[in-house]
């Protein structure tokens, strides 16, 4: 009856999930290129290399799991106007629903420009757009309907109808985002911008149906600035908007700096917190060195579905890599 009871379950949340939001990230600050094109390129350095990935609802068996890996850096810096700059980056993210009955995957590609404001460079406005294609594939022979329910479980055979046993639809998509960030010295940075994700709404539908992706509006601001010769404070929160639904997540986390204070690249240790409004606490620790930054949250859930899940609503890693070659002269950056 257990048995029988998840895999219902499972479905229901499958079912949801087709006709709800986008996959997100409790570190949306470590996933730049999902969470507004004007981030393309925009950090204190000439490559950058991030990869994340959660699994979502662990309670339940890997309902969703989502990975990302992003590339981007600046080109043509010697042919603009001092400060300026001009980003491109190359995006991919796969999230698997119902532990592989449902696929999404994506291939974009960014690109935005920076334009300095001041003769320092230290206010930005920065436009970016991203073109996408998507793919999303349903694989029937993973799922069960009520007719298929027996005694003894889903033996039965279902009436429903379907053209082959993988269902795949293809699309493109277009997204695009605003940034503005300032700082008042070489020490801190403060950022707000707004990016509108699936502007041309592109059709999905495995049975013919019109539906259409909805598009997602996302809000988002953050900084950091020193609080003690060896402490940094790094905040950032979020708002999103689509199809009805919302998310609000706000937080922040202390740096610590350790080692070499003169180093171009110091080692510094987080910690922090994050909270998703009327969902959950998400607690966060990092690791800084040699430019490589690793990020680790897990969710607790506070919502009314903590008793299902256990209090427990994903595990989320990230990972980015910043080259900043020796006597690289940058101005400062977004960085959660």
């Amino acid at each position: 009856m257990k048995k029988t009871a998840a895999i219902l379950s499972l479905f229901l949340c499958v079912s949801f999930y087709i006709n709800a939001q986008d996959p997100h990230f409790s570190q949306f600050f470590a996933s730049p290129l999902t969470l507004n094109p004007a981030f393309t390129g925009k950090f204190d350095g000439t490559l950058r290399v991030a990869g994340n990935y959660r699994n979502q609802w662990p309670a339940f068996n890997n309902v969703y799991t989502t990975s990302t890996l992003s590339v981007d850096f600046d080109i043509l810096k010697n042919k603009l106007p001092d400060y300026d700059r001009w980003g491109i980056g190359v995006l991919a993210l796969t999230d698997k629903a119902g532990s592989g009955v449902l696929t999404n995957n994506y291939l974009a590609l960014s690109t935005s420009y920076s334009k300095a404001l001041d003769e320092d460079g230290f206010k930005q406005i920065a436009v970016g757009f991203q073109g996408t294609y998507g793919q999303k594939r349903l694989d029937r022979t993973k799922l069960y309907f009520e007719d298929q329910l027996t005694p003894f479980g889903f033996t039965g055979v279902t009436q429903e109808t379907f053209n082959g046993d993988n269902l795949n639809i293809n699309y493109l998509d277009v997204n695009a985002g605003l940034l503005f960030s300032a700082s008042t010295d070489e020490s801190n940075n403060f950022y707000v911008g707004a990016s509108v994700y699936h502007i041309n709404r592109p059709h999905e539908s495995f049975m013919g149906a019109n539906w259409n992706i909805a598009s997602r509006t996302t809000i988002s601001a953050g900084g950091y600035f020193p609080v003690s010769d060896i402490l940094t404070f790094h905040t950032s929160g979020i708002y999103q908007y689509q199809a009805g639904s919302t998310e609000t997540v706000v937080g922040g986390a202390l740096a610590a700096q350790v080692g070499d204070d003169q180093n171009e690249n110091p080692t510094n240790v987080y910690a922090g917190l994050w909270y998703r409004l009327n969902d959950a606490a998400i607690p966060y620790v990092g690791l800084e060195f040699s430019g490589l930054r690793i990020g680790a949250t897990y969710d607790i859930n506070v919502s009314s579905l903590k008793a299902g899940s256990q209090s427990r609503g994903g595990m989320e890693l990230s990972l980015i890599y910043v080259k900043k070659p020796a006597g690289f002269k940058g101005i400062p950056c977004p960085k959660f």
